[in-house]
């Protein structure tokens, strides 16, 4: 994992790419501009670990380029691919509403881009705004409900 610089490019693109989660459609757009600024980017190589299953839940991420899969430990040391994301598309969004740990393993499945966003930077939204902090919740909440169902089948 290499931090990388965001310049004015990537903002803008950032900017656009979280209009269009649904995660972040409940806030406003001062309330985006004021988290804007507190999120990296960062590199990871092809096969580098993310998160793991089973860690702390401490950021958000964005995909900015390349992709992510999502993996499910089954066994001690074996996991199941349930997921690939790509640009555009994002995780981690339970660390930002609960103190959870990661439901599932995050593996770069090419060199990648990710916009990070760390929860504690990011708790001052939720305390400004209950309504969207609900919102979030709920979103959050079907997306863990929907990963948990892959993991089944």
């Amino acid at each position: 994992m290499k931090k990388l610089d965001i310049g004015a490019t990537e903002l803008g693109l950032l900017a656009h790419m979280m209009r269009k989660i649904e995660f972040f459609t409940p806030l406003t757009i001062g309330q985006l501009e004021k988290i804007l600024p507190t999120i990296m980017l960062y590199a990871y190589d092809k096969g580098e670990t993310v998160f793991s299953q089973g860690q702390k839940g401490d950021a958000f991420y964005i995909v900015y380029q390349g992709s992510v899969e999502i993996r499910l430990r089954q066994w001690l040391v074996l996991s199941k691919k349930i997921a690939t994301l790509k640009t555009g598309d994002f995780l981690g969004e339970i660390a930002l509403i609960s103190d959870e740990p990661r439901t599932a393993t995050v593996v770069a499945a090419e060199p990648t881009l990710l916009f990070t966003l760390i929860a504690d930077d990011f708790k001052f939204v939720l305390h400004e705004n209950p309504a969207a902090a609900e919102e979030m919740r709920k979103i959050g909440a079907r997306r863990k409900f929907a990963t948990s169902h892959e993991a089944a089948s």
